[in-house]
């Protein structure tokens, strides 16, 4: 059974499938034929088993078959039994005489009865001298003028029903095996027919592993199970495709935001180290400044890597757990460092509680980026207004501001403005910006601020007080 099982597991899906409706058919068909041909058979014996109730022999022809059996001479009366019936007359001591022209058939105990008055009538099968099989029903009927009793028999032979049955059993045996074939052939062009869509799909996933295109779509017919599975299919692969799109524009910007520091590094390493071998000393102010130059590029580089390993990482592997963090204490945080950044400038602050569920080092990355930006656009001895309210946090700077051509990609990964291209950066700040507020399910948004400027308005949910829990 194993090694069956085995085996049908080996067999192509669209073979089981046949197999499978061929196995049904069959059942359904053999459940059917068996019914039907003892539903016949049952119809066929009531039928003759009331045929012989209904069926009595004239007394002439008892009287007739009687007096042969008594005289023990030749036949007188009616020679030939009614119908096709077997006729004999039965003794109370189990003797038989056999009327004209029927077939002899062994008395058995209840036909006694039947004779000896224990029971009216009897209904029952017998064996026939010849060895054939009979139905016979015994009773009493009146013969004579002296109303005189006798019990008799009459017979027909089962053949008359088991031969019907046998060609019955023939006919349903070969109209189900047309049936069962008919229904494997079906079952075989439904299963190519319904699996003709799995096939594509399977080809298209062969496609896509053996060349790695991922720009091949199935086409989507209909809206059952098979639909929706292309529909996903061709999402994954739109998905897929995208994101390794993106991932060579990653590389591709990321390659060159870091051959203008490596290549500026690279040349002023170069200075250093010809100095030292031809025995020619740089001046004293110029190589203060080349060392000086050297330590910003490392900076830059390093700040630049860790943007790009902050970006490479997947949505959920960003941060640790969210927690309840104070949103007024994460920014005045970030506030004392953009001031350090800014000696200069003026920072005003308003910051309302709001309690907002995050991951705090990545949040008050965020927040230091945002006003970075404000501090590096504000202009000398500027002034920066940060103000948190009903759960909205806006850094609003009196720079140069953003031209609203600008506004839709700020948010893009190595995107700068012409007018920042020639300030310290990457421009990647605003992008992991971005991908943190929206993992504490919030949005942040630039807009120009009235009388000069970019004013940015960041929205997280959250509430003024803390949970209970975490008051506690």
């Amino acid at each position: 059974m194993k090694r069956l099982l085995r085996r049908l597991r080996n067999l192509p899906i669209r073979s089981r499938l046949a197999l499978l409706v061929a196995t049904a058919v069959a059942i359904a068909v053999a459940a059917v034929a068996v019914t039907c041909w003892f539903l016949t058979k049952a119809q066929l014996s009531q039928q003759l088993d009331n045929s012989l109730r209904n069926s009595q022999p004239s007394g002439n022809y008892l009287s007739g078959t009687l007096f042969n059996c008594t005289s023990e001479s030749s036949t007188t009366g009616a020679n030939q039994p009614p119908g096709a019936f077997n006729v004999q007359i039965v003794q109370q001591d189990g003797s038989r005489c056999v009327g004209p022209g029927s077939e002899a058939v062994k008395v058995q105990q209840s036909d006694v009865d039947v004779a000896n008055g224990v029971t009216h009538d009897s209904l029952h099968d017998a064996e026939a001298d010849n060895g054939s099989t009979m139905r016979v029903y015994t009773a009493k009927a009146p013969v004579g003028r002296g109303q005189q009793t006798v019990t008799y028999t009459l017979s027909r032979s089962l053949s008359e029903i088991d031969k019907p049955l046998n060609t019955l059993a023939w006919v349903l045996f070969g109209v189900g095996g047309i049936g069962v074939l008919g229904a494997g052939l079906a079952g075989l062009w439904v299963a190519r027919t319904g699996l003709r869509p799995v096939d594509e799909l399977t080809q298209a996933v062969e496609h896509v592993a053996r060349t790695e295109d991922l720009t091949i779509q199935i086409p989507v017919e209909g809206d059952d199970e098979i639909a929706r599975l292309s529909t996903s299919f061709n999402s994954m692969t739109a998905a897929l495709g995208e994101s390794r799109d993106r991932q060579a524009q990653l590389i591709a910007d990321a390659g060159h935001e870091l051959r203008t520091p490596l290549t500026s590094l690279r040349t002023n390493i170069e200075l250093l180290a010809r100095s030292e071998e031809t025995g020619r000393a740089i001046p004293p102010a110029d190589r203060k400044a080349l060392m000086a130059s050297v330590k910003a590029q490392m900076t830059e580089l390093a700040a630049l890597i860790g943007d790009l390993q902050e970006l490479s990482r997947p949505d959920a592997a960003i941060g640790g757990p969210l927690q309840v963090v104070a949103l007024h204490d994460i920014t005045a945080a970030a506030l004392e460092r953009a001031r350090l950044r800014g000696p200069e400038l003026t920072i005003t602050e308003s910051l309302a509680p709001w309690y907002v569920r995050a991951e705090p080092a990545a949040l008050e990355r965020a927040l230091i980026n945002v006003l970075d930006n404000a501090v590096k656009f504000s202009p000398p001895q500027g002034t920066v207004e940060v103000t948190l309210s009903d759960g909205e946090l806006k850094v609003r700077d009196h720079g140069p501001g953003i031209p609203p051509e600008d506004l839709p990609h700020v948010f893009e990964r190595f995107w700068r403005s012409p007018t920042a291209r020639s300030l310290p950066g990457s421009g990647l700040g605003l992008s992991i910006v971005a991908r943190t507020i929206q993992q504490s399910g919030g949005v942040i948004a630039l807009h120009p601020a009235q009388g000069g400027g970019t004013e940015a308005r960041i929205s997280i949910p959250g509430a003024p007080t803390p949970p209970p829990q975490e008051a506690a």
